[in-house]
């Protein structure tokens, strides 16, 4: 038992070295040659794969400059740099909504050909999408030829929506022209981001009209008023005080002709339909500007 332990330690011992013998220095050699052939293949894929990455770095300028040039040619035309363009508002850079806003541009031909100027057309974009048009506006017609060395300038006017008012939005003016040889061009004027202003309300017709009302309306109330009071005076019965038949106070009113004592009556009831009269003027008056301002209410929410 003692000799087992040995045994199996002298085992252990012996079988790899008759390995190593068996194969010899060949197949160290051979051991060698596998580790080099593989490091060989290692650095041949890795030098092929940095000649994909160097062509495919050279290939991308080549796609950036054609994507460039498409751009170029289905983009819209660009200014012409034998032309200048100038921009001047009649009434500053101010924008009220509903109002009109009038600007000139002036176009002077630099060059040694003559320029035919087309059309001027102005819009209104979205801030932050240009491409998103808020309000188109109508372009005018020119058809003006400038020759070389000369100044043109053109007038052109526009309205801002009333619901556009205190908000921003992006204005562009473009000038449209072309040369002798058919070569289209066109120079963006004025491309900047404006903000309409809401247009302060003065006395206008309307609210001219409603005062007018208002005042007629308080005059017939203050009429209504006295009437009414003069009528409860006149009701009022007078207190009778016996005074006996010596009193002066007794009247005689058989002497006054029947003629007078009927226009006394008449005008006392002359007034009383004239207190009548006011008092229905009065309603009348108050349901017409109920109804009139009911219906200002509603066109200003229409709009």
């Amino acid at each position: 038992m003692r000799l087992l332990p040995r045994l199996l330690l002298l085992l252990l011992l012996v079988f790899p070295v008759t390995v190593l013998l068996r194969g010899g220095p060949r197949g160290l050699v051979a051991a060698a040659q596998d580790l080099t052939e593989d490091e060989e293949t290692v650095e041949d894929s890795i030098i092929e794969d940095e000649d994909d990455e160097a062509e495919v770095e050279e290939d991308e300028p080549t796609d950036l400059v054609e994507d460039k040039e498409e751009e170029d040619v289905s983009g819209e035309p660009e200014a012409s740099p034998s032309a200048d363009t100038t921009i001047l508002f009649v009434k500053g850079e101010d924008f009220p909504a509903n109002n009109i806003v009038k600007f000139l541009v002036g176009f002077t031909n630099k060059g040694t050909e003559d320029f035919i100027v087309e059309s001027l057309d102005a819009s209104f974009r979205y801030p932050q999408d240009y491409q998103f048009y808020i309000q188109n506006f109508t372009a005018l017609p020119l058809n003006t030829v400038v020759p070389p060395q000369r100044q043109a300038t053109f007038e052109y006017s526009f309205i801002p929506a009333e619901p556009m008012g205190g908000r921003p939005f992006g204005l562009v003016i473009n000038l449209n022209y072309k040369d002798l040889n058919g070569n289209v061009f066109q120079d963006a004027v004025f491309n900047q981001t404006v903000t309409i202003i809401e247009r302060e309300d003065g006395l206008d017709g309307e609210t001219i009209f409603m005062y007018m009302f208002l005042a007629g309306l308080g005059l017939l109330v203050v009429v209504g008023l006295h009437q009414l009071l003069e009528s409860r005076k006149r009701k009022r019965p007078i207190q009778k005080v016996e005074m006996g038949t010596s009193s002066q106070n007794d009247v005689d009113m058989s002497w006054i002709p029947q003629e007078t004592l009927n226009q006394i009556m008449q005008s006392r009831r002359g007034e009383a339909i004239n207190f009548l009269m006011g008092f229905a003027m009065y309603w009348g008056l108050y349901f017409t500007v109920s109804l009139i301002s009911n219906k200002t209410v509603f066109y200003h929410c229409i709009c």
